[in-house]
């Protein structure tokens, strides 16, 4: 098992974390398998989509602050449940196969972490099979 840390800035924000996954795959030195990455947070979340254009991300996070308000009457005690919800929707983990040492995503993919609940210290935690 890797350990990835990394410090979010902002209440919601998307992070590209390839490069940190692709270093800790690297250092482990597999040369093909699976990579499972696991976030062991409930406000945050990993997924797949696209590095390219930052306007995906914001798009995607529009959306979710659209579909999850702040306003619902939520009764978690802590008052931030719109993040629990954003991060069950976007899910805990993701996984990506690996040749030659190197993550295979599509052309214009990237590995984000969510954050919904930010600015916090976060994990994440990477199972490699080869």
């Amino acid at each position: 098992m890797k350990e990835v840390s990394l410090t979010t800035h902002r209440r919601t924000e998307f992070i590209n974390i390839t490069s940190l996954i692709q270093d800790a795959l690297t250092r482990a030195g597999a040369g093909a398998g699976i990579c499972f990455i696991y976030c062991p947070h409930t406000t945050a979340g990993l997924m797949i989509n696209e590095r390219a254009d930052p306007a995906v991300v914001h798009d995607i996070g529009s959306f979710l602050e659209e579909c999850v308000p702040e306003n619902h009457p939520w009764t978690h005690a802590e008052g931030n449940s719109p993040a629990h919800v954003k991060a069950a929707l976007i899910g805990g983990s993701v996984q990506v196969a690996f040749e030659g040492g190197k993550l295979l995503l599509g052309r214009w993919q990237g590995i984000f972490l969510a954050e919904f609940d930010g600015p916090r210290k976060r994990k994440i935690w990477l199972a490699i099979a080869s």
